[in-house]
C-alpha cells in the first residue's frame, strides 16, 4: 500500500524527532527576587524566569501548563546564514537545521495554549515564508491570524541591495473562533480622537463618517435614496449600499445618516466616540505606532550602558500591542526565547503574569537586573509611564535538573546521584504522568493522578512484608503505583494480596520513555560534522554537470 501524500514542506531529517526528557524545575533563590509565600491554591502561580535550553525547559512546562498560556511572543534566531557560511555548511542543511530547531518548540507551545491562546512569532525574510507553511502544518491553516509587517527601521541601509525595512510577526490562533471573539481593539490615539467633530450638534456627542456605499453587486441593496433636500440617490457603478433599505430606514430614524450640511450629499454613517471600542488592528504596525530598532537599544542601553547592551532587542511599546491585543490582566504571557527581558518586562507593568526561558548568560546578567529594577520601581523607560507602574511583584528564577538518570562507571543507567528523596518523587511523577503533591497525612503519597490513584517514589528494596503493610494502608478504595529500586514479592502476591498496588523497578522502569543524559538541543552549528576537503572535492563535479545541464537547456 503507497503512503497517502500530502501537501507539506519537507526537509532533511524531517522525520527525526527527539523524545525529550520532561525534566524537573529547581529554584534558585539566589537570583529570585521577592517572590511570595504561597498561602492559598490561588497563590500557587508565580512568575518564572528559567534558565536552560529552551526546549527542554518548554517539555518541563508542558504537564503543568498545557492548556494554560493566553499569550506567547517568540523572538527566535534569525537564519541568516552567516554563521553557516563560516562553517562551510550546505545551504540545504542549513535550512533544515533550523525548521527542526522551530518544529519542535512550536509544537509544545501549541500544547501549552488555551482555546482563546494566540503565538506571535517574530522573524525576517530568510525563514519568514518557510516558517509560514511550519506552523500551517502545525497549528492548522484555519487558525492563520495575520502577518503582520512591522516597520523595525527609521531610513534604508544603504549597505544593502534594497535595505530591509520590516520584520515580520506571524500570528496563530489555538483556536480561530474563541479567539477572534477576545481579540481587544487598539485604544484611540490623539490624531484619531481629533478626528471627532459634531457639525451638526448632534446631543450624543462628537462623531465620525464612514462612507454608506459598498464595493460589489447585492441586489436587494440597490434601491434608491432621496436626500433631505430632494436629491435621488443610486449606488455608483460596480458598488451597492452598506445595508438593505429596512436598516438603513431605521438608521435614519436614529439619527445616524450624515447628508452633508446642506442635506444632499451622498449618505454617510455616523460612529460617535463615546459608542467607541476603539480601533480595530491591521497588518501595517509603524515605528511611530510601536517604536523601532534604535528606540529599543537606547532602552536597553538606558538599563545596563551601551557596553552592556544587547544586540537585538524588541522595543517595549511592540510588546506592549501585542499583549494587549491579545490577553487581559492576570493572564499568563510566555516567551521561550527571552533575550534582553522585554517580553516579562512589559507584562509585568501590563498587569500579566509572565514566564521566560533563556539559555544565555544574560539571563542573569541583563533580564535579572532589568527586572529587579522594574520591581522595585526604577526603570522609568519604555512603556512605564504608559501604564502608571510604580513598583511591585517579584518572580522565581529555576534552573533546569540534570538528567535523572546517569550512566555509572561500567555504563549502566543509575539515577543521577544529584537528585534528593523530594526531586526524585517529582521527576518520576512527571514520567509516570501524575502531579506531584506530597499529602501531609498519607506518607507514601507523594502525587496523584486522580482522587483514588497515588504514586510512591523511594530507591529503597521493598520486602514482602513492607509492601503486605504498604497495602494495608492503602485500601481498598484507593490505587497506589509503586515505584522502587526492587521488591520482593511472589506473582501469586501480587494478584492476591496486593492487587490495590502496581509494582515497578527503577530505573528499568524508565529507560526507553524518553532521551537520557542529553542537556542540549539548541542550534548548536559548532558541533556539527564540517564538510570535508573530499566532500568538497565530490561536490565538483556535480556542480559542473549541472552548470552543463543549465547551459544546455539557456537557464541562467
Amino acid at each position: 500500500m503507497t503512503k497517502k501524500q500530502k501537501l507539506e514542506l519537507t526537509w532533511i531529517g524531517k522525520d527525526d524527532v527527539a523524545k525529550l526528557e520532561p525534566r524537573i524545575l529547581i529554584e534558585d533563590a539566589e537570583f529570585s527576587y521577592h517572590a511570595p509565600k504561597r498561602h492559598t491554591d490561588a497563590d500557587l502561580f508565580d512568575n518564572k524566569l528559567i534558565f536552560g535550553d529552551n526546549l527542554l525547559a518548554l517539555k518541563a512546562l508542558e504537564e503543568d501548563y498545557a492548556g494554560n498560556i493566553r499569550c506567547i511572543f517568540i523572538d527566535p534566531p534569525y537564519n541568516t546564514g552567516s554563521a553557516f557560511e563560516q562553517f562551510g555548511y550546505d545551504d540545504g542543511l542549513e535550512h533544515s537545521i533550523w525548521l527542526s530547531l522551530m518544529r519542535d518548540r512550536l509544537k509544545i507551545l501549541k500544547n501549552l495554549m488555551r482555546s482563546d491562546g494566540s503565538i506571535w512569532i517574530s522573524i525576517d525574510d530568510n525563514e519568514a515564508h518557510y516558517l509560514k507553511v511550519i506552523c500551517d502544518e502545525i497549528f492548522g491553516r484555519n487558525n492563520f491570524v495575520s502577518n503582520i509587517v512591522w516597520q523595525k527601521r527609521i531610513q534604508p541601509d544603504m549597505r544593502a541591495t534594497i535595505g530591509a525595512g520590516h520584520d515580520h510577526i506571524l500570528v496563530y490562533a489555538r483556536e480561530i473562533s474563541v479567539f477572534k471573539s477576545k481579540l481587544k481593539m487598539l485604544p484611540t490615539t490623539n490624531e484619531q480622537l481629533s478626528r471627532y467633530k459634531n457639525p451638526d450638534n448632534d446631543p450624543r456627542g462628537a462623531w465620525v463618517s464612514a462612507d454608506f456605499m459598498a464595493k460589489g453587486y447585492r441586489p436587494n441593496q440597490m434601491y434608491e435614496i432621496i436626500t433631505p433636500a430632494g436629491k435621488i440617490l443610486k449606488p455608483r457603478a460596480g458598488s451597492c449600499w452598506r445595508n438593505v433599505e429596512p436598516v438603513y430606514q431605521k438608521l435614519v430614524t436614529e439619527g445616524r445618516i450624515w447628508f452633508g450640511k446642506d442635506g444632499d450629499s451622498v449618505p454617510r454613517k455616523k460612529t460617535f466616540l463615546s459608542e467607541s471600542e476603539g480601533i480595530a488592528a491591521w497588518t501595517w504596525w509603524t515605528n511611530s505606532e510601536v517604536g523601532h530598532n534604535q528606540e529599543a537599544k537606547k532602552e536597553v542601553n538606558a538599563l545596563f550602558g551601551a557596553e552592556n547592551g544587547f544586540e537585538t532587542p524588541k522595543p517595549e511599546r511592540l510588546l506592549s500591542r501585542i499583549i494587549h491585543l491579545a490577553s487581559d490582566q492576570g493572564d499568563i504571557v510566555l516567551d521561550s526565547f527571552g533575550g534582553s527581558g522585554t517580553t516579562g518586562a512589559v507584562a509585568h507593568k501590563m498587569g500579566r503574569k509572565w514566564i521566560m526561558i533563556e539559555l544565555e548568560n544574560h539571563c542573569y546578567t541583563h533580564i535579572v537586573p532589568r527586572l529587579k529594577k522594574i520591581i522595585d520601581g526604577v526603570d522609568d523607560g519604555g512603556v512605564t509611564e504608559d501604564f502608571g507602574w510604580k513598583g511591585g511583584g517579584g518572580f522565581r528564577y529555576y534552573k533546569l535538573a540534570p538528567s535523572l538518570l546517569e550512566k555509572d562507571k561500567w555504563g549502566n543507567w543509575v539515577i543521577n546521584k544529584d537528585y534528593d528523596a523530594n526531586q526524585l518523587a517529582a521527576a518520576v511523577c512527571k514520567h509516570e504522568g501524575f502531579t506531584y503533591s506530597p499529602s501531609e497525612s498519607d506518607w507514601w503519597a507523594h502525587g496523584f493522578s486522580t482522587e483514588t490513584d497515588f504514586i510512591y517514589v523511594t530507591t529503597q528494596t521493598l520486602t514482602e512484608e513492607q509492601l503486605i503493610a504498604l497495602s494495608e494502608d492503602v485500601g481498598n478504595e484507593r490505587t497506589l503505583l509503586v515505584c522502587c529500586s526492587a521488591y520482593k514479592a511472589s506473582a501469586a502476591m501480587l494478584n492476591d494480596k496486593l492487587s490495590n498496588l502496581t509494582l515497578k523497578k527503577m530505573p528499568h522502569a524508565l529507560l526507553s520513555k524518553c532521551e537520557w543524559g542529553k542537556d542540549d538541543y539548541s542550534l548548536n552549528i559548532s558541533k556539527l560534522p564540517v564538510a570535508t576537503q573530499d566532500d568538497e572535492q565530490e561536490e565538483v563535479p556535480k556542480k559542473k554537470a549541472a552548470k552543463k545541464e543549465a547551459d544546455l537547456f539557456g537557464e541562467e
